[in-house]
């Protein structure tokens, strides 16, 4: 689905299905220099299960045109345009890593827009480490290599996929590499600049569901604490051996614990 909004032409993955009026809608952000494709499981699960789904490409990534988003509150603004163009006024938002701080930003100043909210991968403030940043500034490979290297658990590097056929970390790598240049430090700086996150946090009414993945060393589990405790609504929920991808690593349990808010 291509959307006109005041932040560009922005795409959005419907799971193969045309929307339907009067269904709920479910709402996908992916993080840092990635697009729609990491949620073509869930986005077809629900679309073909009575939903509206809109997994969108942010600014300037994926199939999506204009100038990248410089800002989380940015990145917000442009998720809030581009549901309303989808004629969506209420869904359930979900984001992972930079996308789960997209989602947050989006619930906390416009409450009307989230019927409920998950956050996979998430913590706020979001670190970045400075070689990522040095590398991305730089267009050096070395930051698209440490984004693989360490959004996987040890386990997962080997092998192993749910996805019979399905090289994770070769996907992530590829994936990557589309970005444009300069995109990943933008989308880095973006996350490393967001300060406000635990008082977006304490705003959020909605439901909310945090999914964590118990070897994630990006946004390791004890990190999210202090965030989790700032939303009045949370629920966690900790994947078993899951690094920080978890959509690639534990698709199966992932779905799970979405059906179980969205």
């Amino acid at each position: 689905m291509e959307l006109e909004t005041p932040s560009g032409n922005i795409f959005g993955y419907t799971g193969a299905r045309a929307h339907q009026s009067g269904q709920d809608a479910v709402v996908f952000v992916h993080g840092t220099g990635m697009d729609h494709t990491v949620w073509v499981l869930p986005s077809r699960y629900f679309a073909h299960h009575g939903y509206n789904v809109l997994a969108l490409d942010l600014p300037a990534h994926g199939r999506s045109q204009g100038k990248p988003a410089a800002t989380i509150d940015a990145m917000a603004d442009a998720v809030i345009e581009a549901m309303a163009a989808a004629n969506i006024s209420s869904a359930a938002l979900v984001g992972h890593s930079m996308g789960s701080l997209v989602a947050l930003n989006a619930a906390a100043r416009y409450p009307d827009y989230a019927r409920s909210l998950v956050l996979i991968g998430s913590t706020a403030p979001m670190g970045v480490h400075p070689d990522m940043l040095r590398d991305a500034a730089d267009n050096d490979h070395g930051v698209i290599d440490m984004l693989t290297y360490w959004g996987y658990s040890k386990a997962a590097q080997l092998g192993g996929s749910e996805t019979p056929g399905l090289w994770m970390a070769g996907n992530t790598l590829r994936l990557l590499e589309r970005a444009a240049d300069d995109l990943i430090h933008i989308d880095l700086a973006a996350c490393k600049d967001y300060d406000a996150g635990l008082s977006h946090a304490e705003a959020v009414a909605c439901p909310t569901l945090f999914i964590l993945g118990e070897r994630d060393i990006m946004t390791p589990v004890r990190s999210a604490e202090k965030l989790i405790s700032a939303v009045a609504k949370a629920r966690v929920c900790v994947l078993e051996g899951s690094g920080h991808s978890l959509m690639m690593e534990r698709p199966d349990a992932l779905l799970d614990a979405l059906i179980s808010i969205v």
